[in-house]
């Protein structure tokens, strides 16, 4: 199929400019002004902005053992929604994604819903045990992407050492779930004042950025590459602000909602605040923002983790952590940074597209001759309010329920062959 995307502000490079883009296939042909060749299809983008396909390097899409929450027809049904054209997903499924057979099973089922692209993270360690490394040879040639035990860390550090090495040995990214379990101390918010008017024990932040610090110090020391998950505080910024000064390869991501949300939210006991790492105060959101402008912070995922609404209708201390996040990050990152003049769109495209791609190396995340054609189109005019009871994805767990954002996504390509989606509204 032939597809001819007409009079749209692309994003192209560093640039965003009223271009026509004409793809064949799968594949962009041509990018250009006035462009007339025969198409099977014609999208008129007047007013609108083209972007990159969105890729999320951090999602939960529970399949197998956890399908009740949410299924990989769901989950990507729900990505698309949000304009992700492709989407890595987390091993912390029932049973751990940490052999090659279950890697396979992932490709094949994605390949069967064709919505989304899904790319396998394996675990690091064996069942996210963290005791023995996980073959993540064989995991890499069944087409897992990356290594994570994220829902766990790996708490001991000379595992973490030996898996480090592993990975670099075969040009490996390992990516970071830096929490200290001990200091965590089966917490549930942000340690501070909300927790202490709430009644809820805290996290301290020190459970983060202790781990953080541990990882870039093994990443600096080995000479290896380390990418730390879902940023939540301001001194985890600045340790990894200070190391890629020293030239540590090292990434990051942080999550909408940690520069979108506070601590202020679990004063409701809204159970959908519970979230790990926890929501933190206004100076850590401002120290986000500021890694996001300033480039600390290299991706926005979204860690979508969806729940069956009777495990979130518990109290407090007896949900389970997160929120879902596909059908809201866009518009939350396009209201909070773009039209707060933070960023511009040009930079929110290489957080949400570029970077994403370059971290995980699965090519895309840009618009140019010859380059996948995996596009979002985007309404930038269009407001709505947050219904989770209409999402795509089975998990209603929104934070952002109710909320008014900006943005929205009207089309969503991918290989070429634009995908069915529907509007909140």
């Amino acid at each position: 199929m032939n597809l001819l995307i007409k009079n749209g502000m692309a994003v192209v490079g560093d640039a965003l400019e009223k271009k026509d883009i004409y793809i064949e296939g799968s594949k962009i042909v041509k990018i250009g002004n006035d462009i007339d060749c025969a198409a099977d299809k014609v999208i008129d983008a007047e007013g609108k902005i083209v972007m990159p396909g969105f890729v999320d390097m951090h999602c939960h899409l529970r399949e197998p053992g956890q399908e009740y929450k949410e299924d990989i027809a769901s989950g990507t049904a729900a990505a698309l929604r949000g304009g992700f054209t492709s989407v890595a997903c987390m091993p912390n499924t029932v049973p751990p994604i940490d052999n090659a057979a279950l890697v396979k099973y992932i490709c094949t089922r994605a390949a069967e819903v064709d919505n989304a692209k899904v790319f396998p993270i394996g675990c690091i360690t064996k069942g996210q045990q963290g005791k023995e490394i996980a073959e993540m040879g064989f995991m890499r040639d069944a087409g897992a992407v990356a290594f994570s035990d994220d829902g766990r860390p790996v708490s001991d550090g000379n595992i973490m050492r030996l898996a480090l090495e592993y990975a670099a040995s075969f040009q490996l990214l390992l990516i970071s779930h830096c929490e200290d379990k001990a200091l965590a101390a089966n917490g549930v918010a942000n340690e501070g004042l909300n927790a202490t008017i709430a009644g809820l024990k805290g996290i301290t932040r020190a459970a983060e950025e202790s781990m953080v610090a541990r990882d870039i110090v093994l990443a600096e020391t080995l000479g290896a590459r380390v990418h730390v998950a879902h940023v939540s505080t301001k001194g985890s910024v600045e340790l990894v602000r200070q190391a890629k000064a020293r030239g540590v390869a090292v990434t990051c991501e942080t999550c909408p909602h940690y520069f979108s949300a506070t601590d202020d939210e679990i004063l409701s006991y809204n159970t959908n605040a519970k979230i790990n790492p926890p929501l933190r105060t206004q100076s850590d959101v401002e120290a986000i923002i500021e890694g996001l402008r300033d480039g600390t912070i290299d991706a926005i995922a979204t860690d979508h983790a969806p729940h069956h609404v009777d495990e979130k209708n518990l109290e407090f201390n007896l949900a389970p952590f997160g929120t879902t996040g596909f059908e809201t990050a866009f518009s939350l990152a396009y209201t909070n940074l773009v039209e707060t003049d933070i960023i511009d769109i040009v930079k929110l495209s290489r957080l949400m597209s570029a970077n994403p791609a370059r971290i995980l190396g699965i090519g895309s995340g840009t618009l140019a001759v010859g380059e996948r054609a995996d596009i979002t189109v985007i309404d930038p005019e269009k407001s709505f309010t947050v219904d989770s009871g209409k999402f795509a994805s089975k998990g209603k767990n929104s934070l952002f329920n109710g909320w008014k954002l900006h943005g929205a996504v009207s089309a969503v390509i991918v290989d070429g062959m634009e995908k069915e989606i529907k509007n909140y509204d």
